[in-house]
């Protein structure tokens, strides 16, 4: 198990610690956090095997936590479909931490403040391990898919918007 820096333990890192779930963290400084796609490229790491979580609220009130590589785009629809909404939207960046216990660029699928249905993108199955955030700017988890698909107690789905032609 990674045990870098005591200081660091998130909320994502003492749920994999007390699951006995190897990870690695990865760390990084930004001035401002931008995307994905800039972490991705700053820690040297593939953009494909990269995913971003992303937290919407369905019609019912409900929220509901999406996992998808971090050069795709989510697929409403499907997204509603995956969780049996009629629809779902994006929460407000002002509530993500309110709701999450996460901010804006360090949000994990993984030890959120309240346990959310996860779903993860159905192209995380393609690779044995991926890249998800760590719980804080500044740190990214590596992990087994299995292993995150276990922590976070999520599905995968067809929840990615197809590639514009």
């Amino acid at each position: 198990m990674a045990k870098k820096d005591k200081e660091i333990k998130t909320n994502a890192m003492r749920m994999l610690d007390r699951m006995k779930i190897p990870y690695e963290v990865l760390q990084y400084e930004l001035e401002a956090f931008e995307d994905g796609i800039q972490i991705a490229d700053l820690e040297g790491v593939p953009r494909e095997e990269s995913f971003k979580t992303l937290v919407m609220r369905g019609k019912s009130g409900d929220y509901y936590v999406f996992v998808l590589p971090i050069e795709k785009e989510v697929d409403l629809k499907a997204a509603a479909r995956a969780v049996g909404e009629k629809a779902v939207e994006m929460i407000h960046v002002k509530d993500i931490t309110a709701i999450t216990g996460y901010v804006r660029g360090g949000c994990s699928p993984i030890g959120m403040k309240k346990k959310f249905r996860t779903v993860i993108a159905e192209e995380a199955n393609g690779f044995d391990e991926i890249y998800v955030s760590g719980g804080r700017i500044g740190s990214t988890l590596h992990l087994k898919t299995a292993d995150l698909i276990r922590a976070a107690e999520a599905v995968t789905a067809a929840i990615t918007a197809p590639a514009a032609p």
